[in-house]
């Protein structure tokens, strides 16, 4: 509105002194001729004047004056324009090797006022820009006006905002350890892993007000796993990978990081192993009915991952549900990746069961071994019984006639038990998952002393 209202009394202003200048002045000075003509030849002015031609000539070139001078008035008011120039770059100088400067927008708006063909020229023209001068400033707040430098005279312009506070800090400087992280990992080809990423250095050098030093946390190498073009194991270069502070919280900290950028190797590994799969049957068949066959059409798989991983472990368990199963069945079943496995060389595989009528067979005097039990402690049965168990295992005749004593396992779980006496329950497993073991002595007692 400011703009508007001062627009308007130059405006008045400017038309005011035009019709001073060319319209009442030369009429006046017109007419002062005339009436000393008048003085002078009377007589002959009169008859001059008083033709109707004459006056109707005169009174055309004053309409006609009049209208030229109102329309070349009203258009300098009508051909007013405006136009905002949004997110212009606001320029500071200061030292920026001492000082740190906050609350200077990087951007700001501008409003051009004038004549449309003004305002083209004006975006047309090279310009300075919007700039701020902070020379000589000393550390703490201050309140600055913004300026923009335009060589078109004509135009009228306005800032938003014109006017801005700054806080000057004094830039101090640390040295922090550099530490890696791996952006979009899980866009890496399952089969590959990244081994180990080696930076060009491990220290780097962060800029900026105290306060705002004291929140770095950590600085870190943004490694892009986007960034990979065709990636296989080997090592890969990367130049310019950027660096970025962070707080506690893991937000960004903005400061000056020298330098901005680092080169690192990135070494790539794909570690694989050979694994035999090992199918679990869970829950009981129906009544009378028992495990003959348990067979997979593909026995072992080749699984992917950290080589750490990897190399604990042994075999992977594929797990089936038979309960109240009556019948011979094929599953189909999705293999499920173990912690710390990234791939594994086939998803599904078919595994058949086969089902025969059941039978039980008692295999006596399998030891009681302990398990968990902290090695500070010893540990010894009360009595003989309490030493060994009859385990009674169920299955198809076949199965129970082919197997081995030495393959059934009865055990005490004593984890947590200190000295003392104590009674503990009796667990048995076997190595065939086709048949289910059951122990005939379900507790023993047993005595724990220190060694």
């Amino acid at each position: 509105m400011k703009i508007l209202f001062r627009l308007l009394g130059k405006l008045i202003i400017h038309i005011g002194s035009f019709f001073d200048k060319w319209l009442i002045t030369p009429i006046t000075k017109l007419f002062l001729g005339i009436g000393h003509l008048l003085k002078r030849n009377t007589k002959g002015l009169d008859r001059f004047i008083g033709k109707k031609s004459t006056l109707i000539v005169i009174s055309l070139i004053l309409a006609v004056s009049a209208f030229w001078i109102i329309d070349r008035e009203s258009n300098v008011l009508i051909d007013q324009y405006a136009e905002v120039l949004y997110k212009q770059p606001v320029h500071a100088t200061y030292n920026e090797e001492l000082y740190v400067v906050e609350g200077l927008p990087k951007t700001v708006d501008i409003t051009l006022v004038g004549q449309k063909r003004h305002i083209f020229l004006a975006k047309q023209s090279p310009s300075t820009g919007v700039t701020v001068d902070l020379t000589g400033l000393k550390p703490g707040n201050h309140k600055v006006t913004l300026k923009y430098s335009q060589r078109i005279a004509s135009l009228d312009y306005k800032l938003e905002p014109s006017e801005v506070t700054v806080t000057i800090y004094e830039k101090v400087s640390e040295t922090r350890t550099l530490d890696v992280d791996i952006l979009h990992k899980d866009n890496l080809d399952s089969k590959l892993y990244i081994a180990d990423i080696d930076l060009d250095r491990t220290n780097v050098i962060i800029k900026g007000a105290k306060y705002k030093i004291k929140k770095v946390a950590t600085v870190k190498a943004l490694v892009d796993v986007d960034d990979f073009v065709n990636p296989t194991a080997g090592t890969m270069d990367f130049k310019d990978v950027p660096l970025v502070a962070y707080d506690s919280k893991g937000k960004k900290v903005n400061v000056e990081i020298v330098p901005k950028t680092v080169d690192a190797k990135v070494k790539i590994t794909s570690p694989s192993k050979e694994i035999p799969i090992e199918i679990i049957p869970k829950g009981h068949l129906a009544f009378g009915k028992s495990i003959s066959s348990l067979t997979a059409d593909i026995n072992t798989v080749k699984v992917y991952g950290e080589q750490a991983v990897i190399d604990k472990i042994e075999k992977l368990p594929v797990k089936i549900n038979v309960k109240n199963l009556e019948e011979d069945k094929t599953f189909t079943v999705t293999l499920e990746k173990p912690a710390g496995i990234t791939d594994i060389s086939v998803t599904t595989i078919k595994v058949y069961v086969k089902v025969a009528d059941s039978d039980t067979k008692d295999f006596k005097d399998i030891p009681i071994a302990t398990e968990n039990l902290n090695s500070r402690y010893k540990v010894q049965a009360l009595s003989e019984a309490d030493s060994k168990t009859t385990v009674v295992v169920k299955g198809s005749k076949d199965l129970l006639n082919d197997l081995d004593s030495t393959t059934i396992k009865a055990y005490v779980d004593l984890k947590n038990y200190g000295i003392g006496e104590h009674e503990v329950d009796v667990k048995v497993s076997g190595e065939d998952l086709r048949l289910t073991y059951t122990p005939k002595t379900k507790r023993i007692k047993v005595r724990i002393t220190q060694k």
